[in-house]
């Protein structure tokens, strides 16, 4: 096969900031070879211009090529890795998409070459809007590596992938691998002995308030388990003493779900699990006495409510799921609207009878204007989360699919800055142990869930699937707040990173 194209378009130099990599290092076609299956090296050629690329097919399963990246220095805890590929099929356009995934493995001194090894998700991208043109596609945002170990990278397409639906060939022009530095550790809101865990955060003015849920394992109904609350004035650095939020005799506590009124006071959804399911809202000015506001009865039993935001013309407005986690179809979700600042409450389901691959869970949602609501659920069952949209005000909504794939059980908060249009999507990846984010402006991905721009890291935590997780954020001017906990059952800690708020979008 020959590939054509009129250029390539090369990476950009990163920029640097406290979250910026050093220079980073590149392989092209030339310096890959195959590991796997029957790729073909071949020249895309335009003219006078020829540049090889490793040709993978979008039928045959299996083919990956691989190169080994010398060892990085003690300077650098971790690298990102990103592709450049391209097609010149004249079929190429935006209704396709293509997934691949990175393998890793360091040749560390004295160690199995087995044990440093690891397999990235596949990423799934929507294809540019005709042939001759290049993507750059990041694979892995942080892998930690060990100093001075050789790094071996193996690329693979996966047609086989549901995201994968272009079946034509693509071009692997170039790999690139970035060293990063180690990350800035999170403030310890609680660590005291049991599983402090569940964290929801919210600024009240310029004052932090992170509600937490505490018991003995991870476990929602167990009656130790109570809701608490702590504040900070100093970005998180220092608490105050904690405070008790609820503490039912004969219920399980746990907050689900936070955001502001109209007055600007603290809204926290609090689920209470004893002889029977119950919803509660509490109100608090200072973050530190909560009064309740509302115990809804609602039709549909929600497994959880999520954080409260506000939409004009309807009043405050959160989503809500219900269902088992079965593999059966008895899952559903939808809103719940307040036209009292959360006295009242009318529920209105969206989607029922869900398969649990198709159940969006512990969604988040920003208003965005012109009544446009963008939102991001969690997925139970499928490979990435979902994005959620309306065009009016709530009453309707489309699901579809998102690219963000580098997800486990990974609960999605969203902050959008009114001034700059950019929504940032945090998330916590189990199991790899990354506090992950992505940036992108609200416009081009509202109507493009697979053009979500690749995950950054912003924290690590335990690695521990079940034990870590469970992100939601907050802002106060252009600092962005990520609550989450982390550590090994029976006992871990409820954590807040600090990190600048995006002054611009992922390419």
């Amino acid at each position: 096969m020959l590939l054509s194209v009129c250029a390539i378009g090369f990476l950009r130099a990163d920029e640097d900031s406290e979250l910026a990599p050093a220079p980073s290092v590149s392989l092209t076609a030339n310096e890959l070879s195959i590991a796997t299956g029957k790729p073909s090296l071949v020249l895309m050629s335009s003219g006078s211009t020829h540049i090889p690329v490793w040709s993978l097919s979008g039928g045959t399963v299996g083919q990956s090529v691989a190169g080994v990246v010398p060892g990085f220095s003690r300077d650098y805890a971790a690298v990102r890795v990103e592709i450049v590929v391209t097609s010149t099929d004249p079929e190429t356009g935006p209704e396709f998409s293509d997934a691949y995934r990175v393998h890793l493995s360091q040749m560390v001194e004295d160690d199995s070459f087995a044990a440093r090894n690891r397999t990235g998700k596949p990423v799934r991208t929507a294809l540019p809007a005709g042939p001759l043109h290049t993507r750059t596609i990041v694979l892995e945002s942080h892998h930690p590596v060990v100093p001075n170990a050789p790094l071996t990278v193996r690329i693979q397409r996966e047609p086989d992938d549901p995201g994968d639906t272009f079946t034509r060939p693509t071009g692997l022009a170039m790999v690139k691998v970035t060293p990063l530095r180690a990350l800035a550790k999170p403030h310890v809101v609680q660590d005291v002995g049991g599983y402090n865990s569940w964290p929801m955060i919210q600024a009240i003015g310029e004052k932090l308030v992170c509600a937490y849920s505490r018991g003995t394992a991870h476990s929602i109904g167990e009656d130790v388990r109570a809701v608490y609350a702590r504040t900070s004035t100093d970005g998180g650095k220092t608490w105050t003493a904690e405070t008790v939020v609820a503490d039912t005799p004969g219920y399980g506590e746990v907050t689900v779900g936070k955001g502001l009124d109209s007055t600007g006071a603290m809204l926290l959804w609090v689920r209470r699990i004893g002889k029977d399911w119950n919803h509660d809202l509490y109100r608090a000015t200072d973050g530190e006495t909560f009064t309740l506001v509302a115990t809804p009865k609602l039709a549909l039993q929600p497994m959880q409510i999520t954080d409260v935001f506000d939409v004009p013309t309807v009043g405050l407005m959160c989503l809500w799921f219900a269902g088992n986690y079965a593999d059966d179809e008895s899952h559903a979700w939808g809103t719940l609207t307040s036209r009292d600042d959360g006295k009242t409450w009318t529920q209105t389901p969206v989607e029922s009878g869900l398969t649990r691959k198709d159940w969006p869970t512990e969604p988040a949602a920003v208003f965005l204007g012109d009544g446009r609501i963008l939102a991001i659920g969690r997925t139970e069952g499928g490979h990435s989360q979902f994005q959620m949209i309306s065009t009016d005000h709530g009453a309707t909504w489309s699901r579809r699919p998102t690219n963000i794939s580098d997800v486990s059980a990974s609960t999605p908060s969203l902050i959008l800055d009114p001034k700059t249009g950019l929504v940032s999507n945090y998330y916590y990846e189990r199991g790899a142990g990354i506090l992950r984010r992505r940036v992108v402006a609200a416009d081009r991905v509202f109507d493009h869930p697979l053009g979500w721009p690749g995950s950054e890291a912003v924290a690590l935590g335990s690695e521990i699937a079940l034990d870590s997780g469970n992100a939601n954020a907050t802002a106060i001017g252009q600092t962005h707040y990520i609550s989450f906990y982390s550590g090994k059952a029976p006992d871990t800690a409820v954590v807040v990173s600090e990190i600048p708020a995006p002054e611009k979008g992922g390419d």
